[in-house]
């Protein structure tokens, strides 16, 4: 086992999360990432593979705040895995780096100054296929371009970004609404896109070129004071809440299936303990005959010894690295080695 422990309140520390390839998919190593980071002048100390993800695409399955930018928003959970459609752990620092762990979910907004009447945003940079309506915010992001819809009725009004109040976007309307999915995202904005023949396509129609468009993007549950999240990694599922176990709640909760819950893996996790002054972050080796890895009830059991009072478990299996100081320091359970992820945490030493 590899731990990491991290002083929440020392001004010189800072977490990031990295994305592969600094796209919204595609697969990277973990030591990849560290060594891109450290070219653009970062001093990595410690990273771990975090979020689970797409094995063909690299897209992670849970929201994606990066300092403080939305890359992914969802109500439900982005997975193929869940025994049915659900939400899952979450972990989330505010500005002033306080942490949270929650079942976390996209509360997005539209409205023009002067209108009352907001349209809701039901995912950020991800196709809302499968529903007869609803509304997308796409972002440079996630491309060139708006993604292909012919099953349905779309207008999609592309906006260009003038400023930010807290969790609130603002931006100004430009060019006409396209009756046609596939618009062009502009590099400096974004594209509003409503699908289906309801009233949501019929708010976004109604949007004038040059009127100003707010746009709000935050969590539900909220975190305290209203705090707009700084970061938010996912995971699945959550171990430690109050310094209890509710592994033995994870199957109802959040869909886990029992290949991995109940069987022995390598294991990637991360908490904080009870004043949420410390990070915890741990890595367990599997598959090997030094290591043979642990159930998430042993997983619970370690990261509360360890100092955790709430605890969420990361991707694992042949995912799980850590890197310190550069170096991959467990013994990835791959035959081939290092797995290529979609996305890491990492502890940084401030400039």
């Amino acid at each position: 086992m590899y731990l990491v422990r991290v002083d929440l309140r020392r001004s010189d520390i800072d977490l990031r999360e990295a994305r592969a390839d600094a796209q919204l998919k595609g697969r990277e190593k973990t030591s990849s990432m560290v060594q891109r980071a450290a070219r653009d002048g970062s001093t990595v100390l410690a990273a771990v593979n975090a979020d689970f993800f797409d094995l063909k695409t690299g897209e992670n399955e849970n929201q994606q705040v990066i300092a403080g930018e939305w890359w992914k928003g969802l109500k439900v959970t982005d997975s193929p895995y869940d025994t049915y459609d659900n939400v899952h752990a979450q972990f989330a620092l505010d500005a002033a780096r306080n942490p949270f762990m929650d079942r976390f979910i996209l509360d997005g907004r539209a409205w023009e100054t002067g209108r009352t009447a907001t349209t809701p945003i039901i995912t950020v940079n991800r196709d809302p296929s499968g529903h007869p309506e609803g509304t997308a915010l796409f972002t440079a992001r996630f491309g060139a371009t708006t993604p292909r819809d012919t099953t349905r009725q779309t207008a999609e009004a592309a906006l260009v970004a003038t400023g930010r109040r807290g969790d609130t976007l603002t931006f100004i309307r430009r060019g006409r609404v396209s009756e046609q999915s596939g618009s062009r995202i502009p590099a400096n904005g974004a594209v509003l896109a409503a699908y289906g023949a309801g009233l949501r396509l019929q708010e976004v129609q109604a949007m004038r070129d040059g009127d100003t468009v707010n746009v709000l993007l935050t969590t539900l549950p909220r975190l305290p004071k209203n705090a707009a999240p700084a970061l938010i990694i996912g995971g699945w599922p959550r171990i430690l809440r109050d310094g209890a176990s509710v592994v033995g709640d994870a199957a109802t909760i959040e869909g886990t299936i029992s290949r991995n819950a109940e069987m022995k893996h390598p294991r990637t996790a991360l908490g904080f303990s009870r004043d949420s002054s410390t990070l915890y972050i741990l890595a367990v080796d599997g598959r090997t005959q030094r290591s043979v890895g642990v159930t998430l009830d042993e997983l619970a059991s370690i990261m509360r010894r360890v100092g955790a009072w709430n605890a969420m478990n990361f991707d694992g299996g042949g995912s799980t690295t850590m890197v310190i100081n550069g170096a991959v320091v467990n013994v990835p359970s791959d035959s081939a080695g290092e797995r290529a992820v979609g996305s890491a945490l990492m502890v940084v030493r401030k400039k």
